[in-house]
């Protein structure tokens, strides 16, 4: 990782969009900060597409993707997506897109609460995250939350839910599980496909992607631009693949350094 003022101003000046985390990315605390949300807001004002990406449920996102100045929200772990909308009248609402089928949806539901139930049972300490009650695709263990997990315990859940045919992946907060092959990078190619008819793959070197850990390995190690927050050095033992650069302040601090950075070099470049 390199701090992120190595990075070339004429690579940050050829952005044209971030894909943002957003626990302990976007959010210190557990809440978005000002300073956060000034960024997210100049990035806009200057013309770049902001989407967040997130394994936090749809229920819970929708406020945000509402209040907060982005193009789109993926929840989920890429598998249900937010739209903000203006009707006729200019009244704000949500589009919003599945990656499968409600009959699917429902299948997946029933197994899913059962094998929650197991691994509550089975594992000691493991407990449902508190925003279950807005998952509509996948199930989350808390483990850094509202309660402590030891890496063991961790391990033992990540081993359930892959035994049982799940993907599952861990946060900064969570570990999540969910049946089907979407996660945050096929969710990333599938929203700018829906949103713009256009392959992301074929524009990544427009994209900047800024996260904190391990769930969001797949993007640094796909996006040439990968930046983490520096309390991204917490899940350094357990990444194979490292964002490129990392900023010199964690959470909500770091994401406005990211893209004070990127606003610099376009002034600096003269992008519109």
């Amino acid at each position: 990782m390199q701090p992120l003022h190595t990075l070339p101003p004429t690579r940050a000046a050829a952005v044209r969009g971030v894909f943002t985390d957003i626990d302990d990315t976007l959010t210190t605390d557990g809440a978005i900060t000002s300073e956060a949300l000034q960024a997210l807001q100049a990035l806009r004002d200057a013309g770049l597409t902001v989407i967040a990406i997130t394994g936090r449920p749809v229920g819970w996102s929708e406020p945000f993707a509402q209040q907060w100045p982005l193009n789109a929200l993926v929840a989920e772990n890429g598998a249900v997506a937010l739209i903000p909308t203006r009707d006729a009248a200019g009244q704000p609402g949500l589009d919003r897109l599945y990656q499968q089928t409600a009959a699917l949806r429902e299948i997946h539901w029933q197994r899913m609460q059962a094998l929650l139930s197991e691994i509550e049972a089975r594992v000691p300490g493991a407990q449902r995250a508190t925003d279950s009650w807005g998952r509509e695709t996948d199930i989350a263990i808390d483990h850094s939350e509202f309660c402590q997990l030891p890496q063991a315990a961790i391990d033992a859940v990540v081993a359930q839910m892959r035994a049982a045919g799940m993907n599952a992946t861990v946060s900064s907060i969570h570990i999540n599980g969910w049946f089907g092959d979407h996660n945050k990078l096929q969710g990333a190619r599938w929203i700018w496909q829906a949103l713009t008819g256009r392959a992301l793959d074929a524009e990544l070197d427009q994209w900047a992607y800024i996260g904190d850990s391990t769930n969001d390995q797949l993007m640094f190690e796909h996006f040439p631009l990968s930046v983490g927050v520096a309390n991204v050095s917490r899940f350094v033992p357990q990444l194979q693949h490292l964002p490129r650069y990392v900023t010199p302040s964690e959470r909500g601090a770091g994401f406005a350094e990211l893209a004070q950075a990127l606003l610099r070099a376009r002034s600096a470049a003269g992008t519109a």
